[in-house]
């Protein structure tokens, strides 16, 4: 089974969420690898439907399942499953124009992700600094609409608790009764992915889309590329072995 991020490994990050685009090479090589795996999973805080339009081609791939919203969102061929949304995303997504402007941050923007709301500091003047001074105040913000904060590559993503990639990936590998497993990921939050490839007790891979922004997933991960190029390099010598095989 080959489990993949979407943002950062399957697609360059941008400073546009909505510009993300999928490398070019991604969808063949996943179809190739789909003739040959059991199963092949994005497992994404995106919406399903989002991560497959920035992806033209993906809904070829042979077996993929996109895992949405950290896994309370799937697609698998070409139907969308969820449960109700929580109503404490839209409660705090009305109060964080009030909150960003009391706390006069320029270049922050907020992407609505129906299921979750991020807050993105990548366009700030001083992106870090921005992300510093929102910790505190978006945790309260989470905490007091019974959300969580997942923290990322300059974002900071208020969303439900109770799932995150690692208990997707894990319930997924469950339910696919997987021989083996390799995930693929670019930030703090595929760690609970990593973590889940080692706690699942089946010969499995970690792989980093390495950037400068992020290296608390290098040093966890068995094998770190460069990048979404890297990855899709990758990918390809993997389908290719599989041929020869």
């Amino acid at each position: 089974m080959i489990g993949l991020d979407f943002d950062g490994t399957l697609s360059p990050i941008v400073p546009d969420p909505a510009a993300a685009v999928i490398h070019p090479k991604a969808p063949e090589v996943l179809a190739e690898l789909g003739a040959h795996v059991r199963s092949v999973a994005i497992v994404t805080g995106r919406p399903p439907a989002t991560a497959l339009e920035l992806g033209p081609g993906l809904a070829a791939v042979p077996g993929l399942v996109v895992l949405g919203h950290y896994g309370f969102e799937r697609w698998e061929g070409g139907r969308i499953s969820a449960p109700p949304p929580p109503a404490g995303v839209p409660r705090a997504e009305a109060e964080l124009p009030l909150l960003l402007d009391s706390l006069g941050l320029e270049g922050v923007t907020t992407e609505d992700k129906r299921r979750a709301v991020a807050v993105h500091t990548r366009r700030s003047p001083d992106p870090e600094g921005a992300l510093a001074k929102l910790r505190e105040p978006l945790a309260k913000l989470a905490e007091k609409h019974g959300l969580v904060v997942e923290p990322g590559r300059f974002v900071l993503e208020l969303r439900p608790p109770g799932m995150d990639k690692g208990q997707a990936l894990s319930l997924f590998l469950a339910e696919r009764a997987a021989r083996s497993v390799m995930f693929v990921g670019d930030d703090l939050g595929d760690l609970a992915a990593f973590e889940a490839v080692r706690a699942s007790g089946l010969p499995g891979v970690t792989v980093c889309s390495g950037s400068a922004e992020v290296t608390a997933l290098a040093e966890q991960a068995d094998i770190v590329v460069d990048g979404p190029d890297g990855v899709v390099a990758l990918l390809a010598e993997l389908a290719s072995a599989f041929s020869r095989s």
